[in-house]
This record gives structure tokens, C-alpha cells and sequence, in this order.
């Protein structure tokens, strides 16, 4: 399990690595196509301030309002609420808010900027779909979201696309409306211009990939971690087994917070385009994954 968690880690790392370098790359040859300085670099930086800043601060509280979550107290579920304060004592990590979501469908999801401010919100489905020790992986799984700080990583990845996706709007618009002369030289600058436009449209399908990519290998170390904390790897294993069984969606499913469930909001995926863009790897692989730890 420490050999997944530290492979995860360093995969990350270098995935964030390359995203930031793509974002500088973007910047600057949006610049020296359109001779505009380095006014597009300014602007990716601008906004990658303003962006984290909104998500840093208030992404915790637009995503519970977009799931409907609801806070619960303990007296409200004492069994839920004693599963989490059990496993938080165990973690040694700070009691997060509970939220349920009214919804047959099983998921959860985390949120928060830290441990401190943390959030974790259950749909009333995967309460009464699963067992005890099913329930409790689950939890140990979104608790070790919060605790290796996968939410805070997700939010500055989430602000990067966003930057990207402005960027290469800017640059396009700016294109049709004549911005910067180094394109009108020659031919060699008429050619520098289609690469950049292909860039620009393809930019956006780059880094919702990479996106995707690093989402996909924090599941798989949030699931070793869950495995670490309740020393039972079986208990996850089973539980994303019923789970991924449902064959309905969430009510409330939208492409901005699918990342953060532990399974796919929009249900099975089939088709190989659904699969490169779905936000969590493959159920059967995070399975086999945890009952290899076995």
C-alpha cells in the first residue's frame, strides 16, 4: 500500500508538473503568434489568481449547494455520524461537517480546502445499500481525500483548465478580429498561425485530459489509503462492487463536480470516448487494486 500511495504521488507531481508547463507554453506562443508582449501570459496569471481565490475560498460551498446536500448533526444519524468521528479519531484528523443528499443513487464525495475545513456528503442510497464495514471503506475513502489534500490539488487543476479554456478563447476571437501582425510577414507566419489556432482549439480537449488523468490517479490513492486506515481493503472493495451496480445516475449529476464522487455520477460508461473522458478509473481496476492488498 505505501508503494501505491508513493507511485500515485510521484505520477501526480509530474502530471501537475507537465500541466504548468503547457499553460506557460500556451501563454507564450499565443504572444509571439499575435505580437502582442506578454500580454496573454499577464492574463493566464491574472486569472489564475482571481480563479483560485473563488475556488480556495467558496468551491466547497457552491459544490454541496449544487449536490443539495444538507448538514446533518449527530442526532439527526448517529450511526453515520459515529462511522466518521471513529475513523476521524483514527486518522487523527478534526471532525469534517456531514451532508446527505436525498438520492437513491450511491456516491459521496468530499470537499474542503483542509482538513480544518472539511466536508463530507453521503446520498441516502449508499447509507442503505451497504453494510458496516462497506459504509466504513467509503468514508475511510473520502476522509483519505481530505487528509492527503486531494480536494485543495483538484481546485488548483480545476483553475488551470479554466485558464487554459480563456486562453485559447482569447487567443481565437482575437484572431478573427486582427489581433497582432507578426502572422501577416510571410508565409512562414501564415503557417505559425494555423498551428496556433489548431493549438488553441485543441487546448481545452488537452488539459480537460490531464485533468482527468490526475483525477483518476487520486482515486486509486485514496483508495490505498482507505485501505491503510481500516486495514480491511475487502470492506472498499465490496462496497464500489454494489455500487458500481446501480444502473441509474445521480439527480443532481453535473461535469463540474463529477470528479469529486467516489464513483461516476452519470452512471456505467461503455463507449471508449466515455471512458477517456470519464473523470474516475475503471471500477473492476480499482478493485482488483485493493484485493491485491489483501
Amino acid at each position: 500500500m505505501y508503494k501505491q500511495i508513493a507511485s500515485n504521488q510521484r505520477k501526480t507531481f509530474l502530471l501537475m508538473t507537465l500541466f504548468v508547463i503547457f499553460i506557460i507554453f500556451l501563454g507564450w506562443f499565443i504572444d509571439y503568434l499575435t505580437n502582442s508582449g506578454n500580454i496573454f501570459l499577464i492574463l493566464a496569471i491574472l486569472l489564475s489568481i482571481i480563479m483560485s481565490f473563488v475556488g480556495y475560498y467558496q468551491g466547497d460551498k457552491i459544490t454541496l449547494a449544487l449536490s443539495g446536500a444538507k448538514e446533518i448533526k449527530k442526532e439527526d444519524n448517529p450511526y453515520v455520524w459515529n462511522l466518521v468521528e471513529n475513523l476521524c479519531i483514527t486518522a487523527g484528523l478534526p471532525m469534517p461537517k456531514i451532508y446527505l443528499i436525498d438520492d437513491p443513487a450511491p456516491n459521496a464525495f468530499a470537499t474542503g480546502r483542509d482538513p480544518k475545513h472539511a466536508s463530507i456528503a453521503l446520498t441516502t442510497g449508499i447509507i442503505q445499500m451497504l453494510e458496516n464495514e462497506e459504509l466504513e471503506g467509503v468514508i475511510a475513502h473520502e476522509l483519505s481525500h481530505i487528509k492527503n489534500y486531494d480536494i485543495r490539488l483538484m481546485t488548483i487543476v480545476g483553475v488551470l483548465v479554466g485558464t487554459v479554456v480563456l486562453l485559447s478563447e482569447f487567443f481565437i476571437r482575437g484572431t478573427f478580429f486582427g489581433l497582432g501582425g507578426r502572422r501577416k510577414n510571410n508565409q512562414g507566419g501564415a503557417l505559425l498561425l494555423l498551428i496556433g489556432i489548431i493549438l488553441a482549439i485543441l487546448s481545452p480537449l488537452i488539459a480537460q485530459v490531464i485533468q482527468l488523468a490526475i483525477s483518476r490517479k487520486r482515486e486509486f490513492l485514496a483508495d490505498a489509503s482507505a485501505a491503510l486506515l481500516t486495514r480491511y481493503p475487502e470492506g472498499l472493495a465490496s462496497a464500489l462492487e454494489k455500487i458500481s451496480q446501480y444502473p441509474h445516475p445521480l439527480r443532481r449529476a453535473n461535469n463540474g463536480t463529477a470528479h469529486l464522487y467516489i464513483i461516476n455520477p452519470f452512471g456505467k460508461t461503455k463507449s471508449f470516448l466515455t471512458k477517456l473522458f470519464s473523470t474516475h478509473p475503471p471500477i473492476e481496476e480499482r478493485i482488483k487494486a485493493l484485493r491485491a492488498m489483501i
